[in-house]
């Protein structure tokens, strides 16, 4: 059959953007999907706060909408999904005002955080087309889909290291359950993972081609859509697994699958010791394995402040809910962007782009205990939490 797209009332008023692009797909069962495309291509559709209100908006129109089986999720062009977040406003707003949590991260993060969690949580098929580059903000979309498609073209980190950051976005929950110390590895190192990859560690749950993309959207106006949520996501899990087997281009090895040990090894006991271990790799080493040798040298230049809490947040375990994890880094975050090295890591890389970043503290050894302790720890008690409603 031919699939038909038609776009889709904008919900919100006064919008005059098409920062994002709603679609709906007609299908042989009369039911519709939902298509949300993440529309800012020359910034590879990083997500600003008027995207992020724009997708709640009409994610939350169509979860309650019957006529809406499933939805997809994409990014306009070829070269990313979302490359993370534009926290642009968040520096400006952190420089103004030195050492105090600002309006602006408050409401930034405590709204992605939000959405993100209605993804986790949206009960109907969520279908994310995770080609190109998915960084930072887009992996937190992506982490949310119960459908989460890689290609051979993706390209997918968390580099919040580099900024002064911590893999936020619910990264305290999903790298916590990665295999080994793989978790850890992500995220000290900013390691950029293939789709191969990021299959292995369950960000991506399957795998097509990036030509394929057109082909799942006229194979998804096929499918029998019914009100029965569990059946349709079976539906579809049995639809993306049926075409996995028919992809020109296969699933390709994964590095951390194949150096699992290894990387168990490397990322085994304290942060001083884990740090000293990277620092000591040979030439060698690094010639052998030169992705290796990438993402030690990201690690070590990361920010320590960063190091210190990703390494922290590897021992939270998995004892967290969802929601109990985007609360605990709504007060993470903010206190990043007040007294961490956020503002400094945002400078060097986004707004002056010198690449040369003045870290608070020369290294692990050197930041105080004490100051990871108070950046973990909550600036509103329960009754008075931005989140306090999310269950």
């Amino acid at each position: 059959m031919t699939t038909t797209l038609s776009t889709t009332t904008n919900t919100l008023a006064n919008t005059v953007t098409n920062s994002v692009v709603f679609q709906t797909l007609g299908t042989a069962s009369g039911k519709q999907i939902g298509v949300a495309t993440l529309n800012i291509e020359k910034a590879l559709n990083a997500l600003n706060l008027e995207m992020v209100q724009r997708l709640t908006s009409q994610l939350t129109t169509w979860r309650s909408d019957n006529n809406i089986a499933a939805i997809v999720l994409d990014g306009a062009g070829e070269k990313a999904f979302c490359a993370g977040g534009d926290v642009r406003a968040i520096y400006h707003a952190a420089v103004a005002t030195p050492g105090e949590v600002t309006a602006q991260a408050t409401d930034f993060f405590k709204q992605e955080y939000q959405l993100d969690y209605l993804l986790h949580t949206f009960g109907k098929p969520v279908l994310i087309w995770g080609d190109g580059i998915v960084m930072g903000g887009g992996l937190g979309l992506m982490a949310g889909a119960s459908h989460r498609v890689v290609t051979e073209h993706s390209r997918i980190a968390m580099p919040e290291v580099t900024i002064g950051l911590y893999p936020d976005v619910g990264g305290s929950y999903f790298l916590n359950r990665m295999p080994g110390k793989a978790g850890l590895f992500l995220g000290m190192t900013a390691y950029n993972m293939n789709g191969a990859d990021a299959h292995y560690v369950g960000i991506g749950n399957h795998y097509l081609n990036r030509d394929d993309k057109e082909l799942l959207f006229d194979a998804m106006a096929t499918v029998a859509w019914s009100n029965d949520k569990a059946t349709n996501h079976e539906m579809l899990h049995g639809l993306l697994d049926d075409m996995q087997t028919q992809c020109a281009t296969p699933l390709a090895s994964s590095q951390l699958e194949t150096n699992q040990a290894m990387i168990d090894e490397l990322m085994a006991g304290d942060l001083s010791t884990i740090v000293a271990r990277v620092g000591s790799l040979n030439d060698e080493q690094k010639e052998a394995q030169p992705w290796l040798a990438k993402a030690c040298k990201v690690m070590l230049a990361g920010s320590p402040i960063s190091l210190a809490l990703v390494h922290k947040q590897s021992t939270l375990g998995t004892e967290m809910s969802l929601a109990e994890v985007f609360k605990f880094e709504l007060g993470l975050s903010v206190n990043c962007c007040a007294r961490g090295d956020f503002a400094e890591g945002v400078r060097a890389l986004l707004i002056d782009k010198d690449r040369s970043p003045k870290w608070l503290y020369q290294d692990v050894a050197s930041v105080p205990n004490e100051l990871v302790s108070s950046l973990m720890n909550s600036p509103w008690n329960e009754t008075s939490h931005p989140l306090r409603d999310m269950l």
